[in-house]
């Protein structure tokens, strides 16, 4: 198949696949014209890209990850690599620190919002969306 067609069945943009082919992602087969042609592998190489990225995983990272999957489906023996465990590490430390950064500011917000005059109306809504959680009651 073609890029078009990957597109259309992995839902990315055709910018964004050939993102993934710069940065070793994905590996597209060549035709004797040039042409970039996918197979199914890739298609569920990319989806599985997505995921990765969309769970936070920068590409330089899922690039590690999908080489060591590869690594490890070929060879059963294969472990994790120090080197690569020191990055998931790495970017663990990171998330934990956007997570506390984030919660931080969502209290700051909400705090913010409380003061106003319409913080009941709003937040009531908020939680009828399941943007927040309701609240606790406190059994006397």
């Amino acid at each position: 198949m073609k890029i078009g067609e990957l597109s259309r069945r992995t839902g990315v943009s055709t910018r964004l696949l050939r993102y993934y082919e710069d940065q070793g992602l994905i590996a597209p087969a060549r035709t004797t014209n040039t042409y970039r042609t996918y197979d199914e592998r890739d298609v569920e190489r990319v989806l599985h890209v997505v995921g990765l990225v969309r769970a936070g995983v920068p590409t330089r990272l899922a690039k590690v990850l999908l080489d060591l999957e590869e690594t490890q489906a070929k060879d059963v023996a294969a472990s994790c690599p120090r080197q690569v465990a020191e990055m998931l590490a790495d970017e663990l430390t990171g998330l934990d620190e956007r997570i506390a950064c984030l919660t931080k500011s969502r209290q700051t917000l909400l705090d913010y919002l409380r003061q106003t005059e319409y913080a009941a109306t709003i937040l009531e809504d908020a939680r009828a969306h399941g943007v927040l959680p309701q609240p606790v009651s406190n059994p006397v």
